[in-house]
């Protein structure tokens, strides 16, 4: 194979700020690419938006992951439904591990195209897998080697679907996922390694940031826009749409003072 790129690159002129794109690749197949500049290496990178992002088949299963569940269900069927007994080795870490890391690549990207049904996809997949080599890993180190990614896997899981639900106009659905995932991350059992500490800062600070720019973009409620119509009417001293409007707000199961 010796095709040459360029016109391919010269067409799509780098842009970090759009820089990833879908197309249907001549097997029909959507695929994500990704426009990469790094100095004096150009080039593109392309990944399937379904399934493996490769397009393998490992073990002739959509996943490895779906492989090694489907043995550990043999396993299960074998033995009266026990799990005892039941190991991942080092290869087979080996090769979750790097399908993770494969997803991983993938929904980074997705985000940027904001595809959060496949963020959430992807993510969910991984946190599977996360919790299957930790019930299972045969060694100890493997076991651990995905724990100190938990804090950076639940903040993207996250956002995607807080911004899913603002996307439905739902802010307060929204907001409540950023609260109950930013409590979830302080729960983590503490994990003896430098990416988990900086990944719970990094995380809880997005989602920070996340919770203020949606509480920006979130429309007000009406009793918010009547208890602001209420205030302006006793500043105004009109009182008698004053008392119309704390009717309408105990209406609304709200008080009517103003402070």
């Amino acid at each position: 194979m010796d095709k040459d790129i360029g016109e391919l690159l010269k067409d799509w002129p780098f842009d970090p700020e759009a820089n990833v794109r879908r197309i249907r690749g001549d097997d029909g197949v959507p695929k994500l690419q990704v426009r990469v500049d790094q100095g004096a290496f150009q080039g593109l990178l392309q990944l399937n938006l379904d399934g493996r992002p490769d397009g393998r088949r490992p073990h002739d299963a959509e996943f490895a992951l779906d492989y090694h569940r489907s043995a550990l269900s043999r396993h299960r069927e074998r033995h009266e439904g026990a799990d005892a007994g039941f190991t991942l080795d080092r290869e087979a870490c080996r090769e979750l591990f790097d399908e993770s890391s494969r997803v991983y690549g993938r929904y980074v990207f997705l985000l940027q195209l904001k595809d959060y049904s496949r963020v959430i996809r992807d993510t969910e997949r991984n946190m599977d897998l996360f919790r299957f080599v930790n019930a299972y890993a045969e060694h100890e180190d493997d076991r651990r080697n995905l724990e100190r990614w938990w804090p950076y896997i639940l903040r993207i899981n996250a956002t995607a679907r807080a911004m899913q639900a603002a996307d439905h106009g739902d802010f307060d659905q929204a907001l409540a996922i950023i609260d109950e995932v930013k409590s979830r991350i302080r729960e983590l059992a503490e994990v003896d390694a430098e990416e988990f500490q900086v990944e719970r800062e990094r995380s809880e600070q997005a989602l920070d940031e996340l919770t203020t720019d949606l509480a920006a973009r979130r429309p007000p409620t009406r009793a918010e826009v009547l208890r602001l119509r209420l205030q302006q009417a006793v500043e105004r001293e009109q009182f008698e749409q004053a008392a119309v409007i704390r009717d309408q707000l105990r209406r609304l199961g709200e008080g009517g003072h103003v402070a």
